[in-house]
Order: structure tokens, then C-alpha cells, then sequence
């Protein structure tokens, strides 16, 4: 879906801009995004299977939750949003653990220009996973992986992009934490 986003400076600064999803990718503007990450106390990573409609990662098991913040929109509010479309989770401002924001800078083949603050939260499934629902447009599949598997993107095919591989570690520490507590 093109929606109506935010431009941002490379800094992460409104800019007091908006343009479509679409018109930013196109022209490099920084924009703001949401990633959710979550997971279950018995060490287990939700991930979901991006649809092969998808222009950028098609097919591949990625972030549990992503999406882009729409204008005027706060991030906590963006990320409820984001997981409650992708897989019909409803969660709370206070299941939110935000563990930073990643400055991400990629050209992908197909001329989209991703650059995005990502605004990374980890968040504990609270119900079964059965109870899940996918967003079709969005979402191929779901599944839960091995916490491991955010330090291991090097051993299954289509699983997370090892070019991240930091990224991911960073994560797996912050829900290790969490876990022990």
C-alpha cells in the first residue's frame, strides 16, 4: 500500500514534509519505520514469511512485525497498528519494549531507495500462536524459529539476511535478557 509518510533529515529531524511511501523510496528521503520483534518466554523468535508480492525481500522469513509510521502518526501507535494488520496481535503501549533505533541505508536492484530510521521494539507473545492471523497482502506465513536463529542467519536458506547479522545479535541479547527476568 503507498501511504502518506513523514520526511525526515538523515538525523531523524521532521522535516515538515510528507510524501507517498512510494515517492520517498524513489527519491532516497529518509523516512521512519517500525519493527516489532517478538517473541516467547520459552526462547522462541515469531517471524513471518514476507508475501512474494512483496518489492523488496519477497519470500523471505524476516522481522516478526515492519512497517513504515504514516504522517502524523507516533511510533508506539504505529507499531500497535503495524502488529494488529501483519498478524491480528492487539497490543498495549506497555508491551512494547523499545531497544533503540538503527539508522538503515540500502539501494535495492529494483531502484528503491530505503532509507529509514527504524524504531525496534521486542514485545512477548502473550496467546497462542494459533490465534494469529495473517494479512495476506503482507504476509505468507508465520512461524516460530529457535531464538538461535537471530545468531545463526548463515544456516538456513531464505531465513533472515545474513547482512544483518549484527542487527539480529543485537536483538537476540536484548530478548535473552527479557527471558531471564
Amino acid at each position: 500500500m503507498d501511504e502518506l509518510i513523514d520526511i525526515l533529515t538523515p538525523e531523524g529531524k521532521p522535516t515538515g514534509k510528507t510524501a507517498l511511501k512510494s515517492e520517498a523510496h524513489k527519491n532516497g528521503w529518509f523516512h521512519a519505520t517500525v519493527h516489532v520483534w517478538i517473541y516467547t518466554k520459552d526462547k522462541k523468535i515469531l517471524l513471518q514469511k514476507r508475501a512474494l508480492t512483496k518489492k523488496v525481500f519477497p519470500g523471505i522469513w524476516d522481522i516478526s512485525v515492519a512497517g513504515h509510521i504514516g504522517a502524523g502518526e507516533s511510533i508506539v501507535a504505529s507499531a500497535k497498528r503495524e502488529v494488529f494488520e501483519e498478524i491480528g496481535l492487539q497490543l498495549e503501549a506497555e508491551d512494547l519494549i523499545k531497544i533503540g533505533t538503527r539508522i538503515h541505508q540500502v539501494q535495492h536492484e529494483n531502484g528503491i531507495q530505503d532509507n529509514e530510521h527504524h524504531h525496534v521494539f521486542i514485545a512477548e507473545l502473550k496467546v497462542d500462536f494459533e490465534s494469529l492471523i495473517m494479512q495476506e497482502e503482507e504476509v505468507a506465513g508465520l512461524r516460530l524459529f529457535d531464538l538461535s536463529i537471530l545468531k545463526e542467519t548463515k544456516k538456513m536458506e531464505n531465513v533472515l539476511l545474513s547482512r544483518f547479522h549484527e542487527y539480529y545479535c543485537t536483538v537476540y541479547d536484548e530478548i535473552y535478557k527479557k527471558c531471564k527476568e
